[in-house]
């Protein structure tokens, strides 16, 4: 069985193509999303999810959240006394989605199409896929989360010649994509983005701004917060960030011990306030509208997606820009996985999707290292090379000859790059491989080398190096790539979380609601904090009795009353 997932930056789904649709799958609390939060409880018992976001609050040395913006990288995460990388905690979000959707059909799961932005580059794309082997999965393949987006409002549907634009801003990452369907094929014809811009972005521009207008008033420095004061702040940036949504203003309210704060925002200030991130929306709509040659004006759809696109801030951006309103009408959080459940469909080759043909783009130029020879005669090192170029449709191979700088040279050492930058210093090195040349007399003076590169669908790199006189080849295996796990690390993470005490599913609610008790207490104060202590104790005594149908009974009655305090429901 094969299931479409959105691994997300704030939060994740499971979805399945069943009977000509897509599905989406509840986790254990019967919700579309899970919150994309990773927790070590008292016990040292994994949790996942709602329960895990609601320590954010009260343990937040023991929980870790937007970990997908590190995934590539050398970054680790310590919750409480154990380590882990992004990739790790990854898995961790997809193992307890696997075990949703194995509950929920019935049958094993063993492979997915897991969704990545469409500007993740190599390192960050074998990450993800390593974090679904970590999780049990075979991963299929990775689809652009644009890609996704188009799929789930049926654009492969549309009729030939149409193009559209696609812009996905989730909660840690933003990405665009330009599509194209003719004769059955949707074709990327353009991709740009920004991996490190999205809602949690907006939610710490309102931070910085109480800080700077109200929190100094009471002496509050950012450099002097507690963790717990400043995931107090983040939650409370959230709240504003969402009720703006709906409503012409809000207010910000930070309660922390003797501490009382309240400052009044409304849209026009929001605005003025996150104006510098709105300019880095801009940059990458031109970006991919001038990489495909195309005007506003020849686009058939424009489509939203991704929770942050609910902010009417960003609506209007976007409306500005294009002239005309965006569509909206998917659900912004679930329009990702429903693309991936019929991508899942399509690898299924299910009736209901046999014609649609899909292909998609390089997002990044790659690469080798060269030197130039300038007017005097004398050698710049340090050029790049493209072999592959940006946007270009994939799967590809690409090759380009390159020499060497003299006959005495015996070997060519070549570097492998990726990203726009004319001097190799500025974009990012993903490895490098020796070439042996044969000599000038073993050659005949032909001592050139073809360098190919290979793209594949799920944005995977070979790279292979042929010396031409003698059909010597070289093919490079970028296992060593900065950031990315060598097969010893992956062997002892395999083992770290074989060992690892996973809170069991049918625990889940349980866990959930006294995680959301305790971040509710430390919340509130006088007679509501007492009233939370109250709900607190008769839960846990209910949990005492080991009695399913009371517990049951007592914490959907204390979650109607939580869901009233906050006045609204938890997701």
């Amino acid at each position: 069985m094969i299931v479409g997932i959105d691994l997300g930056t704030t939060n994740s789904l499971v979805a399945v193509w069943q009977d000509g649709h897509a599905v989406i799958i509840p986790n254990s609390l019967g919700h579309h999303l899970t919150p994309s939060c990773v927790s070590l409880d008292d016990n040292g018992d994994v949790l996942v999810g709602l329960a895990a976001r609601d320590r954010m609050l009260s343990h937040p040395s023991q929980t870790a959240a937007l970990f997908k913006r590190y995934m590539g990288t050398q970054h680790e995460v310590r919750l409480g006394k154990r380590v882990f990388r992004p990739e790790e905690l990854s898995s961790l979000i997809l193992k307890s989605l696997k075990a949703d959707a194995e509950h929920y059909l019935g049958q094993p799961v063993t492979e997915a199409i897991i969704t990545v932005p469409a500007y993740f580059n190599d390192v960050q794309r074998k990450a993800t896929k390593l974090a679904g082997e970590l999780a049990g999965l075979k991963v299929e393949r990775l689809l652009n989360e644009p890609t996704a987006a188009a799929l789930a409002y049926g654009l492969h549907q549309g009729g030939d010649d149409s193009q559209f634009l696609v812009l996905d801003l989730g909660g840690g990452t933003f990405d665009i994509s330009i599509l194209e369907m003719f004769s059955g094929v949707m074709e990327v014809r353009a991709t740009a983005g920004d991996n490190h811009l999205g809602g949690e972005d907006f939610v710490d521009a309102l931070v910085q701004a109480f800080l700077d207008r109200e929190a100094t008033k009471a002496a509050i420095k950012r450099d002097k917060l507690q963790p717990h004061q400043m995931a107090l702040l983040n939650s409370e940036a959230e709240r504003v960030k969402r009720e703006l949504t709906s409503s012409e203003q809000a207010m910000f309210r930070y309660v922390d011990g003797d501490t009382s704060l309240e400052w009044t925002v409304d849209n026009a200030e929001f605005e003025k306030i996150t104006a510098p991130l709105l300019k880095r929306l801009r940059e990458p709509v031109e970006r991919a509208m001038r990489d495909a040659g195309l005007r506003v004006a020849d686009l058939q759809e424009i489509v939203l997606v991704g929770g942050a696109t609910r902010m009417p801030i960003v609506h209007r951006l976007v409306a500005k820009m294009m002239g005309r309103f965006p569509r909206r009408d998917v659900h912004p959080d679930e329009a990702i996985v429903i693309g991936a459940a019929v991508q899942a469909g399509l690898k299924m080759q299910d009736a209901a999707l046999d014609d649609v043909v899909m292909t998609d783009v390089c997002p990044y130029t790659l690469g080798v290292e060269v030197a130039e020879k300038n007017n005097l005669g004398q050698y710049r090192h340090g050029i790049f090379l493209p072999v592959i170029e940006r946007n270009t449709v994939i799967p590809a191979s690409r090759s380009h000859p390159i020499s060497p700088l003299n006959d005495e040279q015996k070997v060519v050492a070549l570097r492998i790059f990726q990203g726009e930058s004319r001097e190799v210093k500025d974009n990012v090195l993903l490895g490098s491989l020796d070439v042996t040349l044969p000599s000038a007399k073993e050659s005949n003076g032909w001592r050139d080398v073809d360098v190919r590169f290979t793209y594949d669908l799920n944005g995977l790199i070979e790279v292979e190096a042929t010396v031409l006189a003698t059909q010597q080849r070289y093919a490079l295996v970028i296992e060593q790539t900065p950031g990315a796990m060598t097969t010893q690390e992956i062997a002892h993470s395999l083992e770290k979380l074989a060992n690892l005490k996973i809170s069991p599913r049918e625990q889940a609610e349980n866990k959930a609601l006294l995680a959301r008790l305790g971040r509710l207490y430390q919340q509130m104060l006088g007679q509501e904090r007492q009233i939370v202590s109250d709900w607190t104790r008769v839960f846990e005594n209910a949990l005492e009795t080991q009695e399913p149908r009371a517990i049951q009974q007592v914490r959907e009655q204390l979650s109607g009353y939580a869901d009233q305090l906050e006045g609204r429901p938890v997701l």
